[in-house]
């Protein structure tokens, strides 16, 4: 698959997550979990101001990845303690990031990440750490999956241009 990759600037987006650990092999059965804990709180807590699904990685490590997996969220939602005090809120980073859209089931994501890290490459942009997807909404169709996968980079070793 070819992908375009951009730089722009984004804003902060707020979450309501849980953090989990895995590796990436356990990738495809932590993430639903973790956003089906979530959203059984948002509907307990009657969240009105909610939309898609969000995986924040903390860390780059593929042996066991820190990560923060939620929904968004209104700015004015607030986690009360509900789900065992594990729901809290969070947010997406901000700043200047590469960026790119995969279409298609989730088992080719890895080509999307690959090709923003390549892009940055090519272009002398360092990786600021996190990186995070935001998964449109559902469609039985795999074609038509929209994930949205950001890099945040490092503002202090931007390329002059």
């Amino acid at each position: 698959m070819q992908y375009s990759v951009n730089l722009t600037s984004v804003t902060s987006s707020p979450l309501l997550v849980v953090r989990r650990r895995a590796t990436l092999p356990e990738l495809s059965k932590v993430l639903p979990e973790a956003c089906g804990v979530v959203w059984t709180f948002i509907r307990r807590a009657q969240v009105a101001s909610h939309g898609r699904n969000v995986a924040v990685y903390l860390n780059d490590k593929l042996d066991l990845m820190d990560l923060e997996v939620g929904v968004e969220v209104g700015v004015d939602v607030t986690a009360d303690g509900a789900a065992g005090g594990e729901v809290t809120p969070s947010e997406t980073p901000a700043g200047t990031v590469a960026t790119t859209t995969h279409f298609g089931p989730y088992t080719g994501l890895a080509g999307a990440h690959e090709a923003v890290r390549q892009w940055c490459r090519d272009r002398q942009y360092r990786l600021a750490g996190p990186n995070w997807e935001v998964y449109g909404h559902w469609s039985d169709d795999p074609a038509k999956l929209r994930t949205d996968v950001f890099y945040l980079l490092s503002t202090d070793a931007m390329p002059a241009r």
